[in-house]
């Protein structure tokens, strides 16, 4: 018994899903059965959002709104059970209110609470494949909840852990890759990657796994593949810890977020609370990163959409004080290196830097993890960056090019 999960690509089209039909039919006869969860075909949550904001004057009830969106996953899941059926293999499909797929209720992105595995197992007993539509659970009063954006895999990998299975990820990509191969041509595939860096990865806004599928996998310990729907060529294993005869490298993968924003407070107040005063209201608020303090003046990042919501959080918390300034810097990226060998290798800092000097590129912040070391710099400069990471961690075949973004 194994599960399997496909993103909307592998389903975004007729010819696709009988081809997907095909290629389930193979792999169902070497398997005890196979539980399918399928995203929506292509596009269609987001043309769903664009229905939606079209009649509501672009704010679309949050209840509603999860009630439209489900239909996606329903669609596809329901086709591919035709397409499978048309093929000869014993199939039915299945959405979050028939399997139980019980959620919190705060719509648009609910949690997981619990899966009822009996009735997988009892569809499995009588079907080679059971088709799941992903993204949705159900709230305790039966409303319809979706998980997220990308919560598809959350699901897929709570299911697996449920059945105690393995689970396989498939997509238009051949596996994990030490950095986006749209980005630098001849970019390294991982065989392996290890729980802790796809988790950095996917946190500094690598788009290969939903985060929270694998805090899930490695909660559980459940054994990740990471695959191509439509290809033959081997995928990456995501795993507790690499096989004994892989070596662990420094640097594992990079990761870019152009998506930042940078606060400078200056001439803060000398209230001894100041500081607790302003991080703790924007805990419940905004994910604040790069925070460094020089004398008086303070400095944080955070994500561009969040800069609104802060900036006005800032001045309504500092608006009893005088003489404060707030200076908002956009047009900046984050750069991480990340890998769990920093742990053990040395001189990693003093390759990180020294390979952005060799780039020209100015740093203007820096965090670091035990497994990740992160550099705020102009956007502009942001390939330059990767280029001159990538090189010197020996992320990419050969020296090549970062494509236009």
């Amino acid at each position: 018994m194994i599960v399997h999960k496909y993103g909307g690509s592998s389903v975004a089209a007729p010819e696709k899903i009988r081809a997907l039909a095909d290629i389930l039919k193979k792999k169902a006869q070497d398997d005890d059965g196979i539980v399918v969860i399928v995203s929506a075909m292509g596009k269609t949550t987001d043309s769903l959002i664009a229905l939606a904001k079209e009649v509501s004057d672009g704010s679309p009830d949050p209840r509603e709104l999860d009630m439209l969106l489900v239909t996606g996953e329903q669609v596809s899941a329901a086709l591919l059970a035709m397409a499978l059926k048309s093929a000869g293999v014993e199939a039915i499909s299945r959405n979050a209110n028939q399997l139980q797929v019980a959620s919190t209720d705060f719509y648009g992105d609910a949690r997981i609470r619990d899966i009822n595995a009996a009735r997988l197992l009892s569809d499995l007993e009588k079907h080679s494949v059971v088709v799941v539509t992903g993204f949705q659970g159900v709230a305790d009063g039966g409303d319809m909840t979706t998980l997220g954006r990308g919560s598809s895999d959350t699901l897929a990998v709570a299911i697996a852990a449920k059945l105690g299975v393995d689970c396989e990820i498939y997509s238009d990509v051949a596996g994990v890759y030490a950095f986006d191969p749209n980005k630098i041509d001849g970019v390294r595939k991982l065989d392996y990657i290890q729980y802790d860096e796809m988790l950095e990865l996917a946190a500094l806004g690598a788009k290969v796994l939903h985060s929270r599928a694998v805090e899930v996998a490695k909660r559980y310990n459940v054994k990740l593949y990471c695959g191509s729907t439509f290809s033959d060529e081997r995928g990456t294993y995501v795993v507790a810890q690499l096989p004994e005869w892989v070596e662990q490298p420094a640097v594992t993968g990079l990761a870019v977020d152009r998506n930042q924003t940078k606060f400078a407070l200056k001439k803060l107040p000398h209230a001894e609370d100041i500081l607790s005063i302003l991080f703790e209201a924007l805990a419940g608020t905004a994910n604040v990163d790069m925070i460094a303090m020089a004398g008086d003046d303070v400095t944080f990042t955070a994500r561009e959409a969040e800069k609104d919501r802060i900036a006005s959080l800032v001045e309504e918390r500092l608006k009893p004080y005088t003489g404060w300034e707030m200076e908002i810097s956009d047009g900046v990226a984050k750069v991480s290196a990340v890998g769990v060998g920093m742990n053990t290798a040395t001189g990693v800092a003093g390759r990180f830097f020294s390979a952005l000097r060799a780039e020209n590129v100015g740093v203007l912040g820096v965090s670091t993890s035990e497994i990740n070391i992160s550099a705020l710099l102009r956007a502009d400069q942001a390939d330059r960056a990767v280029m001159g990471l990538a090189n010197e961690f020996g992320l990419i075949e050969r020296k090549d090019r970062v494509s236009e973004s």
